[in-house]
C-alpha cells in the first residue's frame, strides 16, 4: 500500500513545490536542509501544518505602481508604471502560531508580484535592518545553541553564551528590536529586505542596493502600557480595519550602494548615508478574512526574480531554497494551516 504525502494540494500548491525541489537540485546547500528545518523545530518548538518561521500569519492582496527611477535602475517589468498585482503575507516572527501581537518582536512582509508573461518576483521582508545571521553555518549554530535541554526543557545558559560570544552578529537583531517600541500595526513599521540586490537596466547597467518599505503614513509605535492594554491578539483586525479605511501603502525605497560597501552580508546594513530612490508604491487592497488565502499554501524564496533584478553573493539567499522546500513539504503533508 503506498502512501502519498502530499494528499489533495492545490493546483498552486503543487507547482510551488515542484518548483521549490527543482531549486533544490540546482543549488548545492552547505548546511543540510532537513537539518536546518528540524533545529528550527527544536528551537521554538513544533507545530504541525504551520511555517517553521512566521507562523502567525495572514493572507492580503495588493497592488504595486512602479516609478521612474526604478524604470531607469531596472528593466523589470515591475517598473512599467502599469498596476502589478501583488499577494502579501504579513506575520509576527517566530515558529509558534499563537505568539503575541504586542512583544517586542519580528514583524515580517513577504510579498509576490505577479507579473506580465508569467514572472514573478519574490521576497521576505523584516522589521530589522538585520538578519539574525550572516552565514547558513551560523544560523544552524545558534538554532543548535537554543535548543532546549530535554532535562531542564530551557537552553543551557553557557552554550548559548559561548556561540554568541563566538558570533557577536547573531545578537544584533535582537538588540535592535529591544531598542524599539512595539509596533503599532503591521501597517506602521518599516520592512527591510536586508540582503543586496542588483537593479540592471536596459543598457545592461548594474546598480546595487537594499530596500526597504516604508509606511507612508509613517512609522508609530505603542508605549508599554499602550502595548499592554492592546493584549496579545490585535494585529489582524487592526490590518483589516486600516485596509478598508484606504489607509495601508508604502514606499518601495532602495538605497544605493556605493563602491566598498559589504553586499554578502545580511548582519551589515549600508551606512545611514547612502542616497535612497524610491522605486514605487505598493498599496495593500484586501485582507483575508479568515486564516485561509493566496498566500497560504505559498512560500517566498528571495531568489525568484524577475529580469533585471540579479541577487548579490550573500549566502543566505540561495541558502533559503531548500529548507524552504523541506517547511513546505511538511507543512502540506499535515495539513496547511495559516
Amino acid at each position: 500500500m503506498s502512501f502519498h504525502p502530499y494528499p489533495r494540494l492545490s493546483a498552486l500548491a503543487v507547482f510551488t513545490f515542484s518548483n521549490l525541489m527543482m531549486a533544490t537540485a540546482i543549488n548545492a546547500e552547505t548546511v543540510d536542509p532537513v537539518k536546518m528545518v528540524d533545529s528550527f523545530e527544536a528551537a521554538g518548538g513544533k507545530f504541525e501544518g504551520y511555517r517553521r518561521s512566521g507562523a502567525k500569519g495572514i493572507c492580503a492582496t495588493g497592488e504595486f505602481v512602479g516609478s521612474t527611477d526604478g524604470r531607469t535602475l531596472s528593466s523589470a517589468s515591475a517598473f512599467s508604471g502599469q498596476k502589478i498585482p501583488v499577494i502579501l503575507r504579513f506575520s509576527v516572527g517566530g515558529g509558534n502560531p499563537k505568539a503575541v501581537d504586542n512583544a517586542k518582536s519580528q514583524r515580517n512582509m513577504a510579498l509576490q508580484f505577479n507579473l506580465p508573461d508569467g514572472e514573478t518576483w519574490q521576497m521576505g521582508n523584516i522589521s530589522a535592518p538585520v538578519f539574525g545571521s550572516s552565514t547558513p553555518a551560523q544560523l544552524l549554530g545558534r538554532l543548535e545553541s537554543l535548543t532546549p535541554d530535554p532535562s531542564t526543557k530551557a537552553p543551557n545558559p553557557e552554550k548559548v553564551k559561548a556561540f554568541a560570544e563566538a558570533n557577536p552578529e547573531v545578537l544584533l537583531q535582537g538588540k535592535y528590536f529591544a531598542s524599539q517600541p512595539v509596533p503599532a500595526s503591521f501597517a506602521s513599521v518599516n520592512y527591510w529586505g536586508v540582503n543586496a540586490f542588483a537593479f540592471v537596466n536596459s543598457k545592461g547597467e548594474k546598480q546595487f542596493g537594499k530596500w526597504i518599505f516604508e509606511p507612508v503614513a509613517g512609522v508609530m509605535g505603542l508605549s508599554d502600557e499602550e502595548a499592554k492594554a492592546k493584549g496579545t491578539s490585535f494585529l489582524f483586525d487592526d490590518l483589516r480595519q486600516r485596509v478598508k479605511d484606504g489607509q495601508v501603502t508604502f514606499n518601495f525605497n532602495l538605497q544605493l550602494a556605493e563602491a566598498g560597501d559589504k553586499l554578502d552580508s545580511a548582519t551589515v546594513p549600508l551606512p545611514e548615508s547612502r542616497r535612497k530612490v524610491t522605486l514605487g508604491s505598493l498599496k495593500v487592497t484586501a485582507v483575508a478574512e479568515d486564516s485561509g488565502g493566496a498566500c497560504r499554501d505559498m512560500t517566498f524564496i528571495p531568489t525568484v526574480l524577475p529580469k533585471g533584478v540579479e541577487p548579490s553573493n550573500d549566502p543566505m539567499l540561495a541558502a533559503r531554497e531548500a529548507p524552504y522546500a523541506v517547511g513546505l513539504g511538511r507543512r502540506l503533508s499535515e495539513g496547511s494551516k495559516q
